[in-house]
């Protein structure tokens, strides 16, 4: 009888690939899956973190939502950047920020991170969509707009987020 192989974090890794111009939908979650981010100050601080347009450089962040044990983005991955690089460095920069301003010993972020990328018959919109529905899926709020860790960059003829969020 065979035993099915460990799975651990190395796994998320294989066949991952870093293209430029490429679009990933990338999910990584909270040491132990601590819901660190139900508190309002840690939530804000790791947003605040998030939001800097620097820290993504030379890529961009399209999109993202912090829920309470974990985090969704959708990345468009710039000219010799590798999409495994820029999670570290968004992990280690937002965690180095949480502990900082928060009271919080040990690790933020658990290892690894779970990514798709984005095919070209698949929708930014509706990347875009899935990641700001979470809350509402998960029972938190009842409308995207109500709940208050999110950003988005919106692509389109639509000015309003609503538009594009609940087509």
């Amino acid at each position: 009888m065979t035993s099915l192989p460990t799975l651990g974090y190395r796994n998320l890794r294989t066949g991952r690939r870093s293209l430029p111009n490429q679009l990933y939908l990338v999910t990584t979650i909270t040491s132990q899956r601590k819901p660190y981010f139900l508190d309002t100050t840690q939530a804000r601080v790791d947003a605040r973190a998030i939001s800097a347009a620097e820290l993504w450089l030379p890529s961009r962040c399209l999109c993202w939502l912090l829920m309470p044990d974990h985090w969704h983005a959708l990345i468009e991955l710039g000219e010799g950047a590798d999409l495994s690089t820029t999670m570290q460095r968004v992990k280690g920069v937002t965690a180095r920020e949480v502990k900082r301003q928060c009271a919080i010993d040990g690790s933020l972020w658990a290892k690894g991170f779970h990514d798709h990328t984005l095919r070209r018959d698949e929708s930014v919109e509706e990347a875009a969509r899935y990641i700001i529905g979470n809350p509402v899926r998960a029972g938190l709020v009842s409308h995207p707009m109500d709940y208050p860790y999110w950003d988005a960059y919106f692509v389109g003829n639509s000015s309003r987020p609503d538009d594009v969020l609940l087509r």
